[in-house]
């Protein structure tokens, strides 16, 4: 274990960047009289990514005496992916290598900090579920047939639900669906059910809450948190053998930080700093909608069919209008829905890379149109999240892809990647930051093997 004096310089203010802090500081060799830790994240503003008249602050949706508390000083902390994501924690997810031991660490973190409340922690269900949309009002639906629900060919005798939801139970019943999942409609809706996951290996957190918890918990235990300060450049010894240095923009002015360990946690930005890392982006665009009534825990993978005059998606490779044409065909449409227990529901569609990534967090644009799109969507089959929910959020991020990459860089002494976490970086992010911990304080990853998350394999 490291004893010697270390300058670490964590790049990066979301989920992967805030676990890293915090698992340094709860390491056994850690001491901030002989480990400076500084967190730089390039965005002091969580607005971006947001429209205008979305909800800025979700703590404000939980318990205030218990919820995690927004630090104005942490303005930008979780400002990307890590704020706007759906927060799904699963035995079930990849890559196998870290998954089972990040999920171990959910649990006791929540169960250490009080995430349940502070968080929103909680086991949840999974399922997978065949749809047809009803078409909303405002659309023409005279053209649609009288064609069945849609079913899989598993559940092709199950037909025919009913809009109370008293009634719907039964209906549930003969899909093989839980009659606790009866915020979903009725006679054109619900036509196939399958289980993925359930509470023994299927959990989730409210990824914005969880990441400035980990950030506030990180700066409790010595870390210098800095936001505003976008990193322009890693100094390397002459040599090119070590770490020596961070270079950062901050308020105009120019500031090198002395570093002797330097991790790369920049999501989608990656790149920026370390080209040799292959870290894409894609943008993915979601809504959160307050429901009438608390929902039960389900995280649902949708397959919807619209039927025509629906409203048409807007499609993958252009940018959205807010005018839109009904569909003349069928289309099929696959968001994805999660209950959250502070009354809201989240849910998100498809990505794009319309609009390339720009510089910070702060510049992410909403398409609107997009967003209006999950929300007819989802609409189409439930009330509690269309005409009687209220939409409270409509939000895009840039989801890093490619990775994980995990571990060091090249022969470059002091240089760790974290980055690259795909749709499972909240799921992944507590072994993510053990493992650099590791790296960073032990000199080798200790609590899993690196495996395909090895840097090494692309370099």
């Amino acid at each position: 274990m490291s004893s010697s004096p270390k300058d670490i310089t964590i790049i990066g203010g979301g989920i992967i960047g805030c676990c890293t802090a915090y698992f340094l500081t709860r390491h056994p060799s850690y001491s901030p009289e002989t480990h400076r830790i500084t967190l730089l994240e390039a965005s002091s503003s969580n607005a971006g990514g947001r429209t205008a008249d979305s909800i800025q602050d979700p703590a404000t949706l939980a318990d205030p005496a218990t919820a995690s508390k927004k630090n104005p000083a942490h303005e930008g902390i979780a400002g990307g992916a890590s704020g706007k994501a759906g927060g799904l924690l699963a035995l079930w997810a990849f890559p196998q290598n870290i998954v089972p031991l990040s999920f171990r660490l959910h649990d006791e973190l929540a169960q250490e900090h009080g995430g349940d409340k502070r968080w929103g922690y909680r086991r949840c269900y999974a399922s997978q579920i065949d749809c047809r949309a009803r078409v909303p009002p405002g659309f023409s639906g005279k053209n649609v047939s009288d064609t069945e629900p849609v079913s899989s060919s598993a559940e092709q005798g199950s037909k025919g639900l009913h809009k109370d939801h008293k009634k719907d139970t039964k209906a549930l019943r003969k899909l093989g669906a839980p009659e606790d999942l009866d915020w979903l409609d009725t006679e054109e809706s619900l036509g196939a059910y399958e289980g993925m996951g359930t509470p023994e290996n299927t959990a989730q957190v409210h990824p914005e809450l969880f990441t400035r918890s980990m950030a506030q918990l990180a700066e409790d235990r010595g870390v210098r948190i800095v936001t505003g300060a976008r990193v322009t450049a890693i100094n390397k010894a002459e040599d090119g053998k070590s770490v020596e240095g961070v270079t950062y923009e901050k308020d105009g002015k120019e500031e090198t930080l002395p570093t002797t360990d330097c991790v790369v946690a920049a999501g989608p930005w990656t790149r920026r700093l370390l080209p040799e890392i292959p870290v894409t982006a894609t943008r993915a665009h979601s809504v959160v909608v307050k429901t009438p009534r608390p929902v039960s825990a389900y995280a649902l993978f949708t397959s919807i069919m619209l039927p025509p005059g629906f409203p048409t998606p807007t499609p993958k490779d252009t940018k959205g209008s807010t005018t839109h044409r009904p569909l003349r065909g069928q289309q099929i449409v696959e968001p994805e829905i999660y209950a959250r227990p502070d009354g809201t529901a989240y849910a998100c569609g498809p990505t794009d890379s319309v609009v390339e990534l720009p510089l910070t967090t702060a510049e992410v644009e909403v398409d609107v149109a997009r967003c209006e799109d999950i929300i007819y969507q989802i609409g189409g089959i439930s009330d509690e999240l269309g005409k009687d929910g209220e939409v409270l959020a409509k939000q895009a991020c840039y989801l890093p892809q490619g990775g994980p990459y995990i571990g060091p860089v090249g022969e470059t002494k002091g240089l760790v990647v974290a980055a690259g976490h795909t749709c499972w970086g909240i799921q992944n992010a507590p072994a993510t930051g053990k493992l650099v911990s590791e790296i960073i304080l032990d000199g080798k990853p200790k609590s899993a093997k690196l495996g395909g998350c090895d840097p090494a394999l692309v370099l």
